[in-house]
């Protein structure tokens, strides 16, 4: 009851500020929702390194460094460096599976970089740093840059450091007296440590100094909590030769108030409706559909919005 009771005070707050200054209403809508858009940009890739386990001559693992505006920025020069990561993960390669892991950081954090070789060095060493220790490896001191920014799909590099992978339950081993791990083994043993869900900090410091704390384990608080998935329900419209004419898209949003609190997105294949810190549906389309002509209406009532989207004209 007392935070329902805080948040009607807020909307009350809210009211009275539209009515009494709009100008900073509009204002703190503003900055809502940009922060409400920085929280929702999917991470992007940025580039490629190629790293090997410490005398193996195995396959070997790919880290993407990504750029993410989730990912908040040092608040100082001197300050450790926030960093985001999802699990170890495999995807194909050359005639045989690679492993692979994706790590986030800020964008000031990369561009910064990009503009100085030495902090690229340094924060290449750094990411490598991490990565043993959070995995628990051991990595070759030499890695390459690829030429390529992204190792594996766009999707499921976003999947894995927003947490939508599911990883494969652990296999019994052949040969339960051996306790090293070889990297294999580790992608189906390191599935209760979801990365995605522990954001670290890495300190800048020298890596050379073997007493040094690179890492510093920091509130899972800071990161987005698992939002809940809404139940919708989606039908197509079709003329009587069963041409599709529309999509139309019912989402229940109970929690939501008014809909200055939701962000929609529609592309000709999918629509995604984010509320921050209670909602979030990707609805994959039957059809393509014509983005520009969408429509969308809040029943505030009874919490329901309701999207509309024509069928995209088919090619003569």
């Amino acid at each position: 009851m007392a935070g329902a009771a805080v948040v009607a005070q807020l909307w009350a707050m809210l009211d009275e500020m539209a009515e009494n200054d709009p100008q900073a209403y509009r204002r703190f809508l503003r900055q809502q929702r940009a922060e409400a858009e920085r929280l929702c940009a999917p991470p992007e890739p940025h580039l490629c390194l190629r790293a090997r386990p410490a005398g193996a001559v195995g396959r070997p693992l790919f880290i993407n460094v990504c750029s993410w505006k989730r990912v908040p920025a040092p608040t100082a020069a001197a300050d450790p460096t926030p960093v985001s990561a999802g699990p170890l993960g495999e995807v194909p390669g050359e005639g045989d599976l690679c492993s692979v892991i994706d790590v986030a950081y800020n964008p000031g954090v990369l561009q910064r970089a990009e503009e100085n070789p030495e902090k690229m060095d340094h924060l290449i060493r750094l990411t490598l740093k991490f990565v043993e220790e959070r995995c628990s490896l051991i990595l070759s001191h030499s890695c390459t840059v690829e030429s390529f920014q992204l190792k594996g799909s766009l999707e499921m590099m976003r999947r894995r450091l927003e947490g939508r992978q599911q990883v494969p339950t652990p296999r019994p081993s052949q040969n339960p007296e051996k306790e090293e791990l070889t990297l294999a083994q580790l992608l189906l043993t390191r599935e209760a440590e979801d990365c995605s869900k522990a954001p670290v900090l890495l300190r800048e410091e020298s890596i050379t100094e073997p007493k040094a704390h690179l890492i510093q384990e920091i509130s899972s608080m800071e990161v987005s909590e698992k939002l809940e998935t809404p139940v919708y329900k989606m039908s197509t419209v079709r003329d009587v030769n069963k041409k599709p004419l529309k999509i139309e898209l019912k989402i229940e949003l109970p929690k939501v108030s008014s809909v200055s609190e939701c962000d929609l997105r529609i592309s000709k294949d999918d629509i995604i409706i984010e509320v921050p810190e209670k909602y979030k549906l990707q609805v994959d389309l039957p059809e393509l559909v014509d983005e520009e002509r969408a429509a969308a209406a809040f029943n505030k009532g009874k919490r329901v919005l309701f999207v509309t989207v024509p069928a995209a004209k088919a090619d003569p």
